[in-house]
């Protein structure tokens, strides 16, 4: 069995962009914290903007499509949390780049 790494893992989240934005879930700063055990479990702990964001499940999709085909990955959990909430001071310095490069304010 191929063992998959963190850093494949947050790789591939990074191609994972927020629907509503141009920008990856991991430079909004939306991802928190990425696990993988020996058997190839990964653990994904992410929020959202808002608790009534529209793209969750859409989200949570691409993160389950996007990650479960890295080779190696025997089982993903995602696990929501709303704390801390996100703010903007998440952004990455990409993040802002890319949104202020589409006119919004950030």
């Amino acid at each position: 069995m191929t063992q998959v790494s963190e850093t494949e893992v947050w790789q591939a989240l990074e191609g994972v962009n927020d629907p509503e934005m141009p920008v990856s879930l991991v430079d909004m700063g939306l991802i928190y914290d990425v696990s993988v055990d020996g058997s190839g479990v990964v653990e994904i702990k992410l929020t959202f903007t808002s608790i009534g964001c529209p793209g969750m499940d859409m989200i949570l999709e691409d993160i389950r499509g996007t990650v479960g085909s890295i080779p190696g990955v025997a089982d993903i959990e995602v696990d929501v949390v709303w704390s801390p909430p996100w703010t903007k001071e998440k952004l990455t310095d990409r993040g802002r780049m890319l949104l202020k490069a589409v006119g919004l304010s950030v």
